[in-house]
């Protein structure tokens, strides 16, 4: 469905400049955007993916992931085609840098099967839900006066007066952190790096529960440097914030090899000497999921794939030093 775009300005000749985000796309009559769903017409910026959805799935919350957001629970997940970027390495790239059908869906159905479902809320995930902002901005309302959770899987790239607009509605996000270093961004991702850190502040300090994942990448962003300072920048945020370091597969354009699983035990190795909670997703490493309390060291939450066990939490809190781990119930 094609909606008038926020967050844009009118230059001159019916040209525009997207202001949603840090690409500040300036957009002649009938070009779209990097993202691909911002298109500008007579002089004015339209949205074409307003409410169409590529999928609908009801996912376990450590799917996206979250390990300290109601952890057990499911949650009904969509996105949308197109993204901000244009990762080399992206495993979505058939719906974020193709176009795919869709199907549409208004705030109110999507709210409505969310409760159908028993979900705790939505999560706008698979693509880059920030792309979808006046969708969000109708649909975050509702689910809050549902009861209902709203989960943001992003890579963060959007320029702070939206941000600040968004966050008041939103619960959750986990955001993808891909790299510490700005030549990585321009490289791979085709972005720029400071305005993902800045989100990453933000969202902190409005006191939106966030999750961080690295994609470790053999050869682009793997060193013993590129981890310690990404590692350096979480903590100067909080160590509190859990930090995922997941497993690179090739796909779409960038033919590197797997991560080796001695270079996500490095990771974590070198993490946790400044965050209380890191884990090693999509590798299969034993142990690499679970959730340990910072104090005493008691296993609290043990996982294997997406089956959870809750072994030492005692409410919301470590069972033997009575230590509060964060993790949202």
């Amino acid at each position: 469905m094609e909606k008038s775009a926020r967050y844009y300005e009118k230059l001159h000749d019916d040209v525009v400049r997207c202001t949603l985000c840090p690409a500040f796309c300036t957009l002649t009559d009938g070009k779209v955007g990097i993202c691909g769903a911002r298109t500008n017409k007579g002089g004015e910026l339209f949205t074409d993916n307003y409410g169409e959805l590529v999928t609908v799935a009801v996912d376990p919350i450590e799917k996206k992931p979250l390990y300290h957001f109601y952890p057990g629970r499911e949650i009904l997940s969509t996105g949308a085609n197109g993204c901000n970027f244009a990762c080399v390495n992206c495993q979505n790239w058939t719906i974020s840098q193709q176009k795919v059908r869709t199907m549409f869906f208004t705030p109110d159905r999507l709210a409505d099967a969310a409760r159908q479902h028993k979900s705790i809320g939505v999560a706008f995930t698979y693509t880059e839900p920030m792309i979808w902002f006046e969708y969000l901005m109708d649909t975050a309302p509702l689910l809050r006066e549902a009861g209902l959770k709203t989960v943001l899987v992003t890579n963060g790239y959007i320029n702070p007066d939206p941000l600040h607009e968004l966050v008041g509605y939103v619960d959750a996000m986990n955001i993808d952190l891909k790299g510490i270093r700005p030549e990585f961004y321009l490289k791979v991702c085709k972005g720029k790096l400071e305005p993902v850190l800045e989100t990453i502040r933000t969202v902190f300090e409005a006191g939106v529960h966030l999750e961080l994942t690295n994609l470790v990448i053999p050869g682009k962003n793997d060193s013993g440097e590129d981890i310690s300072g990404l590692v350096e920048f979480v903590a100067s945020v909080s160590p509190d914030i859990p930090l995922h370091f997941s497993a690179f597969h090739p796909d779409y354009e960038l033919d590197a090899p797997p991560t080796p699983i001695a270079t996500l035990l490095r990771a974590r190795e070198i993490a946790q000497s400044r965050i209380k909670y890191v884990y090693i997703g999509n590798a299969g490493v034993e142990g690499g999921s679970d959730t340990f309390c910072p104090r005493c060291g008691q296993l609290l939450i043990s996982r294997s794939g997406y089956s959870i066990e809750t072994k030492g939490l005692s409410g919301s809190f470590c069972s033997q030093c009575n230590f509060d781990p964060g993790i949202i119930q």
